[in-house]
């Protein structure tokens, strides 16, 4: 995994380089890159470049007094963005919606489209069974007993936590990972309490989501129907929002989509790119990072 500096800290990062149109993936919390582990490989002719965000799951802790709320952090992400001399990106993002406000900001001129998949949107920050994970963060050591809790498989998988968020079931490894950072780390876990604890009250919320309509660029929305995170009416209202939306509702899938229904994420993710002028790559790729 490659490495930056940033103002607030430092993002690692991967990269699968190629002369390909790029898309940069932002992931839920405590997540990572590994989010996306299925589609990746299905999305021959792109550049691909999977940061690390600061949601909980990083490896290095950021600075102390580094904004992690969710402007915050979609600001670091357009810093990310610039700092690597990017693009024309396509933005795509799943679980966490915050990324969306990035195009509110100046950094957001280098976004061209967006891919929204199963995200939070207007006024749910959390997501409703997620609120559970912000309220344990504002109480002193309860997210230090939460990354114990989660060291037990059972508390891993279960069906109203993050056993909940696939049809399919996530790989115990990979939950083990994402919070294994937190779980060893106490500056890590500052920085994951900053995030979950972070979202405004919701008359800000629906304000930002009203400026979002200002973003005239196309938007994907990718909704999944079986999914209790983010509500099912949320998809249309999403696509609706933005001038150039558009929608496509995937079944059997829960909120991680990459996960659930990897093969038609991606089949309608290169559709949406070849339409909106990003035509995949035909040479042979650079050695990525």
């Amino acid at each position: 995994m490659s490495s930056i500096e940033l103002s607030s800290g430092p993002i690692g990062y991967q990269d699968t380089g190629g002369n390909g149109p790029v898309l940069v993936f932002g992931h839920g919390v405590p997540m990572d890159g590994a989010q996306w582990r299925k589609v990746v490989p299905l999305l021959d002719g792109y550049r691909c470049i999977l940061p690390t965000l600061p949601l909980g799951g990083h490896l290095r802790p950021m600075e102390p007094g580094a904004d992690l709320s969710h402007r915050g952090v979609a600001r670091l992400l357009g810093e990310f963005i610039e700092r690597l001399g990017l693009d024309d990106v396509t933005l795509v993002l799943n679980d966490w919606g915050g990324g969306q406000f990035l195009v509110l900001e100046e950094q957001g001129r280098k976004v061209a489209r967006m891919v929204l998949v199963a995200c939070e949107a207007f006024d749910n920050y959390p997501p409703g069974p997620a609120k559970a994970l912000a309220a344990v963060c504002r109480i002193p050591g309860g997210l230090r007993l939460l990354t114990q809790l989660m060291r037990i498989p059972a508390v891993r998988s279960h069906p109203k936590g993050y056993g909940g968020m696939s049809r399919r079931g996530l790989p115990d490894e990979i939950v083990k990972g994402w919070f294994a950072p937190a779980t060893r780390n106490k500056d890590i876990r500052r920085d994951f309490a900053k995030f979950a604890t972070s979202a405004p009250d919701r008359e800000t919320l629906l304000d930002w989501s009203r400026q979002l309509s200002g973003f005239d660029r196309p938007v994907l929305v990718v909704w999944a129907t079986e999914d209790p995170l983010m509500p099912r009416e949320h998809g249309p209202r999403l696509a609706d929002l933005y001038p150039k939306g558009q929608l496509v509702e995937i079944t059997d899938s829960s909120t991680l989509v990459p996960e659930d229904q990897p093969e038609k994420l991606a089949a309608v993710v290169k559709d949406f790119l070849r339409r909106t002028g990003a035509d995949p790559s035909t040479g042979a790729p650079s050695e990525g990072g």
